[in-house]
């Protein structure tokens, strides 16, 4: 978007207007470093004693410009990190053609950098500013903690949120001999007094798994080997990379059975009584390929535990061993240890400024150990609980860490929307005169999280029963496609498909636990969306949730699920996470019903080379996806007229995939299900509009639906070839010429 020229007077603005806000100036003297570069009055933001100037001695002495920014204007950065902190406004005096400051003001502006002036702990960032008044050098000043801006350059520049990991419960169990001991022994006391056969059978089984692992920790321990089904296997050892300032060389013996997603490893090799056993949560390597995906940086990683600091940089390092998340030199800074009993904060995480708790989320087992200011940016995951129930992890259609790693990927696309669409679209059109009252609203994590049950049984405590329903390798094999075996033969039908998606339907619809109006309402997100987004997922179809807030007196939100950009369901409630089960639940269950409709068009993308990614740009299972192929279409019908029909609607992939061609990257073209006509069903006509930006391109009408979205595909696609319409062609590619 462009910005007006920051020295010439802006359009149908007089020259001789004010640029000066209200309040009384000072006059103070600008210097970067030691070198003057005139003078400048500062008005103050507020009255009074609040609007005391921040600057020192009464002059401006800046010490460096900030980092340069691809994309985002300074004032977007400091809005996200530090919202509504203009400190006042600076406005230079009349100055001779190309002065010091000229030059200043017009590199900052041109290059999307600011003038940093150091007082203290913080930072003032004096933020160049086009005016209506002419050739005039105008700032906002806007304070910040010292080196949180540096950071956030980089990550918004980059579309890179953080992300906070817990690891004992969340990401790994971990014991001891002490441990183990200790728990054999309290569940040996709770059988004996336990008259129900059930649960002693179930604690049972629970100490016979406890007692097998001890087992292999104990022999460990004795011989640095372990006896895994017959098998003798011997220790490795593993050097540990040395922190910077650390000369120590470390080398710990290490044993990992993947079989088992356990590994045995040693604290501190000299003492084997720091021997642990430890078993790494299912599918943690799906959610670390997805921060780690083909070199993109989605999120900076951190860790926050309340685990002692040497066990907890093992423990990191068993789960990133080739530090591809955290690096080595930030490896001291990023993984925080809390003291037992004290709060977990993402103040404290971000102690060294790396990031502002607003661009974060939490990945934890528990939501009470966080501070209350930042518990809405908390995902809450059932506890691991490996040994009291090692069937639950994978007994529901998609693992917990999958459920984690999709959350992120929305939180991500939902954060990064709302700052390119609303926050810097409004920024650039904010001038040095504007109030503070007209900054836009920044982007928060927690408004794009759903709230998870945090009242799941934690390990080792009177149980809830083990979720029933398909092994969840079944699950697994079932929602990741695996219709391809070896040579990866065609699939020719879309029953396939279909009943894959009714698997994850039908489960979750008619699971037990599942009560959209009773008190477990905050666990319906989780199964709702997520089934959703493995549907998505496995058609190859973008799975989108849209919201909005009602305006009138009693607020209301209101959420819209469109599945391949169409509407298929919506819910109305006075919490965000209310309305999103409602328009979930009403998704899944027109999917249960008409699901052959929308699989038809798109059965053949599971022929596709899935190595394909997608560039939707919104982050949501933006690496599943690919929206670019041209794929044959199948009918779940065979009669003739509908075989004659459906070489027509084969055009519909190729029409969607040059639309998306015109349209620029983040711009998504929107089919809408418009009213059908009452009557019979055989009469029954469907109605579809297609949107770019909020403007319709085409319509359609037909009796099928895949031939009505035809019809406004071809309509909207004509329409795009041939617009003259400013407001459309801005959110088109440019056409290029061939030489």
């Amino acid at each position: 978007m462009l910005r007006p020229s920051p020295l010439l007077p802006v359009p149908g603005a007089s020259a001789s207007a004010t640029a000066a806000p209200p309040g009384r100036a000072a006059s103070m003297r600008m210097f970067h470093g030691d070198v003057f570069l005139g003078e400048a009055d500062v008005f103050p933001i507020k009255p009074g004693p609040e609007g005391a100037l921040p600057f020192p001695s009464n002059e401006i002495r800046i010490s460096h410009l900030s980092p340069a920014s691809e994309r985002c204007p300074p004032l977007a950065i400091l809005q996200t990190i530090a919202p509504f902190s203009v400190r006042c406004k600076l406005q230079a005096r009349p100055l001779p053609p190309h002065s010091s400051l000229h030059r200043l003001y017009l590199t900052c502006f041109n290059e999307y950098k600011s003038a940093v002036v150091v007082v203290g702990d913080e930072e003032l960032h004096l933020v160049a500013m086009p005016s209506k008044v002419e050739k005039v050098p105008c700032f906002w000043c806007c304070s910040v903690r010292a080196g949180l801006y540096a950071a956030s350059v980089g990550m918004l520049n980059l579309r890179c949120l953080a992300i906070v990991f817990d690891l004992d419960e969340t990401l790994i169990v971990a014991n001891t001999m002490r441990s183990f001991e200790s728990r054999i022994e309290m569940l040996s006391r709770r059988m004996d007094i336990e008259d129900d056969p059930v649960r002693v059978a179930g604690m049972s089984a629970e100490i016979k798994r406890y007692i097998e692992d001890r087992e292999l920790l104990k022999e460990f321990i004795d011989t640095d080997t372990v006896t895994d089904n017959g098998r003798i296997v011997g220790t490795q050892k593993e050097e540990v990379q040395p922190m910077p300032g650390v000369q120590e060389r470390l080398v710990r013996p290490v044993i990992r059975l993947p079989e088992r997603n356990a590994i045995l490893t040693r604290i501190n090799p000299e003492i084997r009584d720091t021997s642990v056993f430890v078993k790494l949560r299912p599918a943690w390597e799906d959610l670390r390929s997805y921060l780690t995906a083909k070199g993109r940086k989605r999120f900076e990683v951190y860790v926050c535990t309340m685990a002692e600091r040497d066990y907890a940089l093992e423990i990191w390092r068993l789960l990133d061993p080739e530090a591809n998340l955290i690096s080595l030199n930030n490896l001291s800074d990023r993984v925080v240890c809390v003291k037992a009993g004290s709060k977990k904060s993402l103040q404290h995480v971000f102690r060294e400024g790396g990031c502002h708790p607003k661009m974060a989320m939490v990945i934890d087992d528990r939501l009470q150990v966080w501070d209350e200011k930042d518990q809405h940016r908390v995902h809450v995951v059932p506890a691991y609980a490996p040994y009291y129930a090692p069937q639950a992890e994978m007994a529901n259609a998609v693992p917990v860490l999958c459920v984690a790693r999709n959350v992120a990927c929305n939180v991500r696309g939902g954060f990064f929307r709302e700052f390119d669409e609303n926050l810097l679209k409004k920024v650039f059109e904010l001038l040095y005169e504007n109030e503070l009252l007209d900054l836009p609203y920044a982007p928060d994590v927690g408004d794009y999280l759903v709230s998870e049950d945090p009242n799941f049984p934690p390990s080792n405590k009177d149980p809830a029963p083990i979720p029933e329903g398909m092994s969840g390798t079944e699950v697994e094999k079932r929602l990741n496609g695996r219709a391809y075996q070896g040579d990866q033969k065609q699939i020719s039908s879309s029953i396939r498909p279909s009943d894959d998606a009714r698997v994850a339907i039908r489960g979750t619809l008619g699971s037990s636990n599942v009560q959209p109006n009773g008190g477990s309402m905050a666990i319906v997100p989780s199964l709702f969306v997520t089934v959703l987004q493995e549907i998505g997922r496995l058609c190859n179809s973008k799975v989108e949730f849209r919201s909005t807030v009602s305006t009138s007196k009693i607020t209301q939100f209101s959420v819209e699920v469109l599945f391949s950009n169409e509407k298929i369901g919506n819910g109305i409630g006075k919490t965000r996470d209310e309305a999103q089960v409602q328009a979930a639940e009403k998704a899944l269950q027109n999917l249960q019903s008409n699901y052959l409709s929308y699989v038809a068009p798109i059965a053949g993308v599971l022929n596709k080379d899935t190595s394909k990614s997608s560039r939707n740009g919104n982050g949501f299972l933006e690496d599943d996806l690919d929206s670019d192929g041209d794929t044959a279409m199948q009918e779940p019908s065979g009669s003739k007229s509908e075989q004659k029909d459906h070489s027509n609607v084969d055009r519909l992939p190729s029409v969607l995939s040059l639309i998306r061609e015109l349209c620029l990257e983040d711009q998504h073209v929107v089919f809408r299900d418009q009213v059908r006509n009452p009557g019979s069903a055989t009469n029954e006509e469907y109605h579809f509009q297609v949107e770019l930006a909020g403007q319709i391109l085409g319509n359609g009408i037909g009796v099928n639906k895949d031939f009505a979205k035809l019809q406004a595909a071809e309509e909207a696609l004509r329409f795009l070839k041939t617009t003259t319409d400013p407001q459309i062609k801005k959110h088109l590619r440019p056409i290029r010429c061939s030489s």
